[in-house]
């Protein structure tokens, strides 16, 4: 299944979408953080149900906290369910992380220490979501800064044992690689490489901000030209899945959006 070319559903393009026919929106789909939905109706969800009726929709979220220590929330999981019963969205998916420990929430991303135990733990927790919500989930590879000594895999295995486990797909996201590669000192070809490609359901594009010692995944900037040879290798390697392109901070103008969306659809169709 590819979904096309799609972007982040973002509250500063809401006036946007609803004032535009959908022929004139120029994507294919779009990705919601699914944190934002929960409980949610009112405008947003408004505007949410409308898009929906027009294009696929992508439940992206960022809590789930599947390599956490912590039981899984039952009452986030509950909510889970229920706005993917709404939408019936086409995927599902999350990050490789865990986001705090003893209820106590960070709002970051965290790495795991790519170890056996760690693989059987969240392998583990994976069955759990995804026999909860009947259907499969997809995890995503983080941006990271810290690498834990006890590592004993790349990151890169890790996520393709991972699925060969539990069957969960792999949401390859290009510019994560391209910064944990560059904080770390790794090959992002190898680790591109090492993703086995047919679990890849889709890829993420996005521009990070440069801080000299290290990369930051801030969202807020247009695709760098490092990571565009990255992008070309996943889409031909996969043999082609859907993008999306995520643009969090200092957010453009929807038209603006889109073009910086169409260079990764010519690059696919050239």
């Amino acid at each position: 299944m590819n979904l096309g070319f799609g972007v982040g559903l973002r509250d500063v393009h809401f006036s946007y979408l609803l004032e535009q026919p959908p022929a004139a929106w120029g994507v294919d789909w779009f990705e919601i953080v699914s944190e934002n939905f929960f409980d949610d109706d009112g405008f947003a969800g408004h505007v949410l149900d409308r898009v929906r009726e027009e294009r696929a929709v992508v439940m992206h979220g960022v809590a789930l906290s599947i390599g956490g220590t912590d039981p899984l929330d039952c009452d986030y999981l509950n909510k889970l369910k229920v706005l993917a019963e709404r939408l019936d969205p086409a995927l599902i998916s999350d990050h490789l992380c865990w986001t705090g420990v003893d209820g106590r929430t960070t709002h970051d991303l965290l790495p795991l220490p790519l170890t056996e135990e760690c693989l059987d733990h969240v392998a583990a927790r994976v069955h759990t979501v995804q026999d909860f919500l009947g259907r499969q989930i997809v995890l995503e590879n983080p941006s990271t800064y810290v690498e834990f000594e006890v590592s004993a895999m790349p990151e890169w295995e890790f996520l393709g044992r991972l699925a060969e486990t539990t069957d969960c797909a792999l949401l390859l996201d290009v510019n994560n690689v391209y910064v944990s590669a560059y904080n770390h000192g790794l090959d992002p070809v190898a680790y591109i490489e090492g993703i086995p490609p047919e679990r890849v359901a889709y890829v993420h594009l996005a521009g990070p901000s440069d801080h000299g010692t290290f990369l930051l995944d801030s969202h807020d900037h247009p695709v760098v030209d490092d990571v565009w040879p990255l992008y070309d290798l996943a889409q031909e390697r996969t043999g082609g899945v859907a993008t999306l392109l995520e643009w969090d901070a200092d957010i453009p103008a929807f038209p603006d959006l889109v073009s910086e969306l169409d260079r990764a659809r010519v690059r696919c169709l050239s």
